[in-house]
């Protein structure tokens, strides 16, 4: 990276603080085990509720070892702390609420003057383990009536196997 890169990109740190990425998919869909593999990292997350105070993991630990998730709630790992990620909870199964609690959240971010609050990405996670996987209702309602920040977010399609 030139100087003048290496310049630029730390004036955006400033200005910025941390990267965050809103990560969206269907309970069990490996979401967690992506995270540790971007931040190469074989622990979980520490939490932190979003007044930046720590939560104990036992708070937010569900049944079948499936995390009760609030999509507010800050998934900082330990060895990359540039990176602040959001989980939402599933929204499969026409769970109309968590999907409405989401659509509000990602306009919060987008609105937000607090740029250290902002969100600059999605990544909506697609299990694609069985032949022949048809995209869920859930899927469709997320790219037909999420708007994620009128062209100021970026969202992307993750298929996992």
């Amino acid at each position: 990276m030139s100087e003048e890169n290496t310049k630029n990109f730390q004036n955006l740190q400033k200005k910025f603080g941390r990267f965050r990425i809103l990560i969206i998919g269907h309970a069990n869909a490996c979401k967690t085990t992506i995270l540790q593999r971007i931040c190469n990292s074989t622990e979980k997350p520490e939490i932190y509720n979003g007044d930046g105070n720590k939560i104990d993991p036992s708070q937010v630990e569900g049944s079948r070892g499936q995390g009760i998730h609030n999509i507010e709630n800050e998934l900082i790992f330990w060895c990359n702390q540039k990176l602040v990620f959001h989980n939402s909870q599933g929204f499969e199964a026409g769970r109309e609420n968590e999907f409405l609690q989401m659509k509000k959240f990602i306009a919060d971010c987008v609105r937000t003057t607090m740029l250290k609050k902002r969100i600059h990405a999605i990544w909506y996670c697609i299990p694609m383990d069985k032949l022949n996987r048809a995209i869920q209702r859930s899927e469709e309602m997320f790219f037909e009536e999420c708007d994620p920040g009128i062209g100021k977010l970026s969202a992307i399609m993750v298929f996992l196997n």
